[in-house]
């Protein structure tokens, strides 16, 4: 039986990193400079070892406006993906990375779970959530 639990974003057990290798449309909630939540659909990439998420997409779009608002310390955001009844969160601070390496990296992990590498998009950007909390039902 699935259980719902806390988990160390960095260390996952077998079940939460296999559920997290599958391919699933997932969200990340970011905050409106009203404090309202902003929730789309992204594909999202979960590297415990470095205790990262990553996002690709364009350094116009209102998710990337959102975190980069809040500046060098981060904006508290959360991503999520859901299976029927399964279900997992990674929670952190995220800040936008321009730099080619750092956004190749990201691109080359989507293309790695998501099956397809994405089209090339010249103001492309990596949101890289630096993971606080890790929660569950798997």
């Amino acid at each position: 039986m699935a259980l719902t639990y806390s988990v160390d974003p960095g260390d996952p057990d077998a079940s939460y990193l296999s559920f997290w290798r599958e391919r699933h449309l997932c969200t990340l909630t970011t905050l409106r400079p009203d404090g309202t939540p902003h929730l789309v659909p992204v594909g999202v990439t979960y590297d415990p070892g470095a205790r990262l998420a990553r996002v690709i997409t364009s350094g116009s779009s209102a998710k990337a406006r959102h975190v980069a608002a809040a500046g060098d310390a981060g904006a508290h955001v959360a991503v999520c993906q859901v299976d029927g009844r399964r279900w997992a969160t990674l929670e952190g601070l995220a800040v936008v990375r321009t730099e080619p390496e750092r956004v190749e990296e990201a691109v080359l992990r989507y293309a790695e779970r998501y099956g397809r590498t994405p089209s090339p998009n010249p103001a492309r950007v990596a949101i890289e959530i630096s993971l606080t909390r890790a929660m569950g039902h798997v």
